[in-house]
């Protein structure tokens, strides 16, 4: 009886706790190996430190990888390099590597381990909000921090750990505008009622700090990669769709055309212009220096607009010619590379990225096998990832059945992460782009361990929250023990493979569970 209160009493905060702790220790022990520029590291970390001093991505010399890595980072010049990708992640790579050093390889890469701790302590906050339950919190986040894909997407200098963080974000202000503009509208409907108004249309709604928030991290997200624009186009749509169905629940006659003619327009000025400005004011660096790619392409005579245009400022042409290119660039790109993954594949992983491999013989270096490997390889925790993938597939059912709003969320940010992929099947893409979605991978998963325990929200259609029939709660808690230690097991059987550890090559053939792994 003891015991159990005190369990009470100290699992609302040792529990979360704990999950930080683990996901700290498992992306910050030994961040610094290898000291090498791994896979896009040699784009994005030499360019968050040209960045950092010129105020511009620059060029570099051939074969500035090993110089860099060496400490003489200072070797780029002051000529504008064409880079595709926003500044923003860029600029906070180039955080660490002021603290700490260029050639520190732990400071090129601690902002990013720190932002996956973050998204670990965010998750479990959007899990307590969403379902009502730390415990529930506290599993979702442990398996976010024990999974290999945000667990080598922390811990290498790309950009696309900053991409899930930032929707993340978004993510949450988006749940948190849903009650916020519930809340009101009923407000607003209780003094309708009380003074015989006719509702009419129902209210227009400037008001919604959350709403702002949103586009706030949208814009942020857009700043690291365009792919954020997908989570703001999509949940831009989601608002305008709750706000019709509040509005009918509500009792509102013209419940459609007033949540797409009335508040619709409300909604996409508190979230658009803000991700706007938001996504210009990353270009900071590239508008108040001349050096950068594109940077003057206007003002020569030969490619300025002319005609109706010709008034645009010269640096405003320059940046929608930059931003062109860069978007002819990515839609484009169809470079063969040896790890290349369909987008259709990236639920089952068939193909994940190997950051980094280096074998050794007995004797070479520290090598004490007949053959050494050294990986880091992008496998997430096959128990989650293909679970994850699973509860995923359940929710559409269950969302075609039931019309769950919890699950509708959930979706919906699959829906953005995940399906504008689907139109570049033809494309050089690669399996780590799926840390952008993987949150909501781990979000279809804790509904369901949810449902399992008894503790998740049951069906009862648009909105509601009814009961369904009581699991058996002992069952339940077996089979998630059961799950848990599975999971926690693989997770360290191939954390070498996510750490670039020094291992037997008979080990690291032991992780090729698919022909594709290799």
């Amino acid at each position: 009886m003891v015991s159990v209160l005190l369990i009470r009493r100290w699992f609302p905060w040792a529990g979360p706790l704990f999950v930080v702790v683990v996901a700290a220790v498992l992306r910050l022990w030994n961040l610094g190996s290898p000291h090498a520029l791994v896979f896009d590291e040699t784009f994005y970390v030499k360019d968050a430190w040209s960045l950092f001093n010129n105020g511009y991505e620059s060029t570099w010399p051939d074969k500035a990888d090993e110089i860099f890595a060496n400490g003489n980072a200072n070797i780029f010049t002051d000529v504008g390099s064409f880079v595709v990708h926003p500044p923003l992640g860029k600029w906070l790579i180039s955080l660490g590597m002021a603290a700490f050093g260029p050639g520190n390889s732990w400071g090129w890469r601690i902002v990013t381990a720190l932002i996956g701790i973050l998204a670990v302590v965010l998750l479990m906050l959007i899990i307590r909000k969403l379902f009502g339950s730390t415990l529930l919190a506290v599993i979702g986040g442990f398996l976010f921090a024990i999974d290999g894909n945000a667990i080598v997407m922390s811990r290498v200098a790309l950009l696309d750990n900053y991409v899930m963080f930032f929707a993340l974000l978004g993510f949450g202000a988006i749940l948190l505008d849903r009650e916020w503009h519930a809340t009101r509208l009923a407000a607003w409907m209780a003094k309708r009622a009380e003074t015989g108004e006719w509702p009419g249309w129902g209210p227009a709604m400037w008001f919604r700090p959350w709403l702002l928030a949103a586009g706030l991290a949208f814009g942020l997200t857009m700043s690291v990669k365009w792919s954020g624009l997908y989570f703001l186009a999509a949940f831009g749509v989601y608002v305008v769709v709750v706000d019709a169905l509040a509005r009918q629940r509500a009792g509102i006659p013209f419940w459609a055309s007033g949540a797409i003619l009335k508040q619709g327009p409300i909604s996409f000025l508190l979230m658009v212009p803000i991700a706007v400005v938001t996504f210009l004011s990353s270009w900071t660096g590239w508008f108040v220096t001349t050096g950068g790619f594109y940077r003057t392409w206007a003002d020569s005579p030969e490619t300025a607009w002319t005609g109706a245009f010709a008034w645009v400022p010269h640096v405003v042409q320059s940046f929608w010619h930059y931003q062109v290119a860069a978007y002819t660039y990515h839609v484009g790109l169809v470079t063969p590379h040896p790890y290349q993954s369909n987008p259709l594949t990236w639920l089952f992983m068939v193909r994940p990225t190997s950051m980094y491999y280096q074998s050794s013989a007995a004797g070479e270096g520290t090598c004490s096998f007949s053959t050494c490997s050294e990986a880091i390889t992008e496998i997430a925790n096959p128990l989650i990832w293909w679970a994850g993938t699973a509860a995923v597939l359940y929710l559409v059912y269950r969302l075609a059945r039931y019309r769950e709003w919890r699950v509708g969320l959930i979706l919906m940010g699959m829906v953005a992460g995940y399906l504008p992929w689907l139109m570049y099947t033809g494309r050089t893409v690669f399996q780590f782009y799926s840390i952008a979605f993987e949150p909501y991978l781990i979000l279809a998963l804790t509904f369901v361990i949810g449902l399992v325990l008894g503790l998740a929200p049951g069906t009862g259609g648009v909105g509601a929250d009814a009961v369904t029939r009581e699991p058996d709660r002992t069952v339940g808690i077996r089979v998630l023990i059961g799950y848990l230690v599975a999971a926690v097991l693989v997770s360290a059987f191939f954390y070498p493979l996510w750490t670039g550890m020094q291992i037997p090559f008979s080990f690291w053939q032991m992780h090729i569970w698919l022909p594709s792994w290799r």
